[in-house]
This record gives structure tokens, sequence and C-alpha cells, in this order.
């Protein structure tokens, strides 16, 4: 019997690659084991897909969303270069009494793109959850290379409260290797740029924005989707996903022709996962928390609904199990399991050790029953 390992990381305790190793142990004297490391284009893709094609990482400086230079990580494998936005213009690295999308930008991130061009990346793999901003992306693109200009001809500085002041876009200056490159963008949200489910309405008030300034950043949506209609014949404002990440949809689109397509998907195709599913007997997959979002496009349910495409059977492990988590019995997986053996703390739990040990007690009992009842 062959299995494949398809496993998000348990966040905060192992990697994809971690937890699948565990389970490879776990079962490795049952069966045949295949391990691929794997994510839903969110927190852990960078380091899943880095193992997954025997990629390198790469530190450089660069700066937060308010401009402070700060040590960040991406990763390459030959041209291909694979980032998480949030790791230079996230959420979590400012303060929430800094948080402020009228003055934090998405530079920081641009620097990054610049850096991997530099290195020889050609196409591109981004995670773009989890942002501080609200610059439609201005701020990445002037790192790039782009030009953004007031009506009286000054430059401006690619922040959320400039939108409003953009009046003329220059691409004179812009990196001429960005049109050899391809960027896939890993989105599962499908907002527009603007207006009530927009950026600034949906997004704007965790990032920092009152009522006032959520209407502001509006206005400088609108009318930033305006100036690059009237400069370049299109408009993708009201495209799925254009208001993912303040607006950073648009402003890869718009300007790099980017592709915008769900994480599982990317990530899946970019492995050969559908391949490696259609010579397996049995599909394992999971994450740390399985609950009613692991039910909605996340990993698990990512990875058993391309399982079933071959009527593969599919059952998921998790470090805890909510009631709710029963809906991914419909969406593909056909039975999950806690992890836990006896009662400890969390802090306990998410040792590497401790859930590395649960993960292959588990695996190994869960691969048991199924060989028996296949037997049957």
């Amino acid at each position: 019997m062959k299995v494949l390992v398809a496993i998000d990381s348990f966040k905060g305790s192992l990697s994809s690659l971690e937890a699948g190793l565990a389970v490879k142990e776990g079962i490795k004297d049952l069966c045949e084991v295949v391990v691929k490391p794997v994510a839903d284009g969110g927190e852990g893709s960078v380091e899943a897909l880095c193992d997954a094609l025997g990629g390198r990482y790469i530190d450089i400086m660069a700066q937060n969303p308010l401009g402070i230079q700060i040590l960040a990580r991406y990763a390459i494998a030959n041209d291909l270069a694979i980032m998480e936005m949030a790791s230079t213009s996230g959420l979590t690295l400012i303060q929430k009494e800094q948080r402020d999308p009228l003055k934090t930008s998405t530079y920081g991130f641009g620097t990054m793109i610049k850096d991997a061009i530099n290195k020889g990346a050609r196409k591109f793999i981004i995670g773009i959850g989890g942002s501080a901003t609200n610059d439609a992306g201005t701020g990445m693109l002037s790192a790039l290379g782009f030009e953004f200009y007031d009506e009286s001809g000054n430059l401006l500085k690619g922040v959320g409260e400039d939108l409003i002041k953009i009046s003329k876009i220059s691409t004179k200056n812009a990196m001429p290797t960005l049109k050899e490159c391809e960027f896939l963008i890993a989105c599962d949200v499908d907002n527009p740029l603007y207006g009530k489910n927009g950026a600034a309405y949906v997004y704007g008030p965790q990032k920092g924005a009152d009522g006032k300034t959520v209407k502001k950043l509006d206005e400088g949506l609108i009318n930033f989707a305006n100036v690059v209609s009237k400069e370049f014949g299109y408009d993708f404002s009201a495209l799925e996903g254009a208001g993912a990440a303040g607006g950073l949809g648009f402003g890869f689109v718009s300007f790099l022709s980017a592709t915008l397509k769900s994480g599982i998907h990317i990530i899946t195709e970019e492995i050969g996962l559908e391949e490696e599913i259609k010579k397996a007997d049995l599909i394992i997959t999971g994450e740390g928390k399985m609950d009613f979002q692991s039910s909605m496009g996340k990993t698990p349910t990512g990875v058993a609904k391309l399982a079933k495409k071959y009527n593969k059977p599919v059952i998921a492990f998790a470090g805890s199990v909510s009631p709710c988590a029963k809906e991914c019995n419909s969406n593909g997986i056909d039975a999950f399991f806690g992890i836990l053996g006896e009662p400890i703390s969390l802090e306990e739990a998410m040792r590497k050790d401790i859930a590395s040990q649960n993960l292959k007690l588990t695996s190994n009992q869960a691969v048991r029953l199924f060989m028996l009842a296949q037997a049957k």
C-alpha cells in the first residue's frame, strides 16, 4: 500500500515537512510513504514550498509597514521566488497603537521582489494575506521604479493617504526585467477594490482605520482606479480579489499582469500533488486546528477535493478538533482525528517533540484501522 502525506503546518509547533515526516515515521513499517509539504498560500507557505522544491532561503534587510528596517526572508528554487507579503508589510510587524493605513506602505515588499529579480528570479508565487496596508500596492510599485505624482508634479511616497492625490503615473523608470516576470498571487478573497465590500470598508478597521479614515481611503482607491483607467485604458477595480491586502491585488494585476488564484491550487499545481495522488492508495492531510474554516478551502479540504477526483480515501490529523469540523466530512475528508492522547497543557501540546510523537502514534493506529478495513 502506498500512502501520500500532504499535511499543512501545525502553526507554532511543526512545519509542514516536520509534520509530514512525523507521520511517515509512524507508518513507514506498515506501508510505502511519500511526503509532500503543502500549504494554502498563507503563513507557512514559503517554508512548505521551499522544502517541497528543494529551494534555499534568502534573508534581506527591508522596511516594515512604517519604514523601519527589519530582517525579512523569502525563498528561491531555481528561477522561482516564493514570498509572503506579510514578512515585510504584515499587520503583526507593528504594534496595535501604531496601526494606521493612511501611513503604512508595501514599499518594503517591493524591495524584496526587486532583490529576487536581481538574483535571477523570473517567476513568483506570493501570498498576500495579513497586510497592514491600504496603499493599493503603490508602495511596492514605487520600490520597483513606478512613479506616482500629484497634480503639481510632486512625487508621492506610496502610502494610503496619497492615493487621493495621485494624478499622473510614470512607468519610464520601472525595472525593465519586470516584463520577463510571471506573478502568481495566492488570493482567497473575492473583494473588489472599493465600495462597501472593498478593501477599505471590509479590512480597514482591523488595520486601525476609523469611520472617517475608511471613507478617505475608499475615495483614494476610487481615484487611483480612475487614474489607472485614464492612463492605461483598463480597469480591474471590480475584479474578484482586487481589494485583497488593501488593494494590493489590484496593483499586481494592473501593473504586473499578475494572476490571482486560490492559494491551495497554486501550491498543489507547483509541487505536482495531483500526480502523486493518482499513484497513492490513501491520502493523509491535516493542520494544527480543524474547525469550520477548514471546510472552506484551506489545505486539508483543498487536498481532499483533489483526491476525490480520483476517488481516493482521505484521512486528516489535527492538534485540536472543533465540533464544527464535521463539515469537513462533506468536503472530501472521510475521517479526521485529534492527535492528543492524554490531557496536557496547550504549551506542552505544542512542543515539537510532543506534537511529533502524538502524530506518530495517531497515524500508526489510524492506518492500521484503514488496512484492516481494506482487508475485509
